[in-house]
């Protein structure tokens, strides 16, 4: 089945919303969803945007009306749900993953737990450059086969909204070919996919020792020919010690610029090279990681309004100890949105619940800017805060029900998930009706 592309808005902004289609002089909505309650994150709300006892009325795929139910204007519904008390939340959006690759690196997991070091795996072929070779000699349908099985695992709790990085190609054909698998998954599932450009994300092995010429490609030749078929909706690179320098990376994000593409960045996660800051400067949609920023670059990204996304499942699994900076993001208002960064080296997490509680417990965020993280924040990371990340009217209907007493058990519950029935565009694409 082909699902429905919901983006960009289907409606113009500055419709009406606040009633929904009318025949004659009846309101009529597609759904109506009662005998819940809605944390709906809106900004600006307290805590959880918390409405008790809630009616949400929905009309070609929007909210059209949201509100305690004692006030819900007099109308019919061609569909009531009634939920028994549950919760809704907005959907959930991850913002930071590399879903697609071919293969694993169990094994390398296993030697380090033995004691190999990262640089020993590399020497022997390991690390990065064995997805790579694995996602090359990957044919088209196995790597959206081997992706698809990750994204449904996500989308059983709940997400409805995903961004797909490239960067396990490093050449124009495979990174041409990961992003249109990721395009492929938006058309055979019921989600939102944002596909994110990754070349500058490691230096491949023929160019050893030609970096900058590498660079050059990726933000020439590589980024011209995705930018052309339309395959990227924002580009990114992980600048760092161990990956590409600013001048490179600022090559790559004026590239990008040039083309109309907003970027995104890898900052900080090993070391402090300014990176939040340079991320600032480029009016970056997001700067992820985040480890090491400092107080400038935190500076910078609230006057820019760059989203800080972290990370918490690559801070776990390669046992860091330098904590990202969350009361600095706290006192000058960075938004903090959090994400699974699926991937195979450093973050195999197909749980996004699970990251929520590692951001809790690991760095400290409330279970409310947990949430956020994942709704109204991760859609402001990807450019969507306008019909995305809360329930609010004009926003597209996509939520979940939980069966839950409290919005904090979202974050709460190790293993599971509470999710029962999740909604996109005013359609139930999963669990129960």
């Amino acid at each position: 089945m082909a699902w429905p592309n919901l983006m960009p808005a289907q409606a113009a902004r500055g419709k009406t919303y606040g009633l929904g289609g009318k025949e004659g002089n009846l309101i009529v909505w597609d759904t109506l969803w009662l005998e819940a309650n809605a944390a709906t994150m809106a900004a600006g709300g307290k805590d959880y945007g918390a409405i008790f006892d809630v009616a949400i009325a929905v009309k070609d795929g929007r909210i059209t009306w949201i509100g305690p139910r004692a006030e819900l204007p007099h109308g019919e519904a061609k569909a009531t749900h009634r939920l028994g008390g549950r919760w809704i939340t907005p959907g959930l959006v991850d913002c930071h993953t590399h879903l697609v690759f071919a293969g694993d690196r169990a094994g390398e997991f296993e030697q380090r737990l033995k004691g190999a070091t990262y640089a020993q795996i590399a020497r022997a072929g390991g690390g990065i450059r064995a997805t790579v070779a694995n996602t090359r000699a990957a044919s088209e349908e196995q790597l959206l086969l081997e992706s698809e099985t990750r994204l449904r695992a996500l989308m059983a709790e709940g997400v409805t909204t995903i961004e797909i990085k490239s960067g396990y190609g490093l050449d124009v054909v495979n990174e041409r070919k990961m992003l249109r698998v990721a395009r492929q998954l938006a058309r055979r599932n019921p989600v939102t996919v944002k596909t994110t450009f990754l070349g500058a994300h490691a230096l491949p092995q023929e160019y050893d020792g030609r970096q900058d010429e590498y660079a050059r490609l990726v933000a020439g030749p590589m980024l011209e020919t995705i930018a052309q078929e339309g395959l990227a909706d924002a580009v990114d690179a992980f600048m760092e010690t161990i990956g590409f320098t600013a001048s490179q990376t600022e090559m790559v994000f004026a590239a990008a610029q040039g083309r109309g593409l907003p970027v995104k960045l890898h900052a900080d996660q090993l070391s402090d090279s300014d990176g939040a800051a340079l991320a600032a400067r480029f009016g970056a949609l997001s700067a992820d990681h985040l480890e090491y920023a400092n107080e400038d670059g935190i500076r910078a990204m609230a006057a820019a309004g760059t989203v800080a996304v972290l990370l918490p499942g690559a801070f776990y699994f390669l046992r860091e100890t330098k904590l990202p900076p969350v009361e600095a993001f706290r006192r000058h208002e960075v938004k903090m949105a959090v994400a699974s960064d699926i991937n195979p080296g450093s973050s195999p997490a197909r749980s996004l619940l699970l990251m929520l509680n590692m951001a809790c417990t690991l760095f400290g965020l409330t279970p409310a800017e947990a949430l956020a993280g994942v709704t109204r924040n991760a859609a402001a990371a990807l450019g969507l805060a306008d019909d995305l990340g809360a329930l609010e009217a004009g926003k597209l209907a996509d939520f979940v029900v939980w069966d839950i007493n409290h919005p904090a058990e979202v974050s709460y519950w190790i293993g599971g998930s509470p999710a029962r029935t999740i909604v996109r565009g005013g359609i139930v694409v999963g669990g129960v009706q």
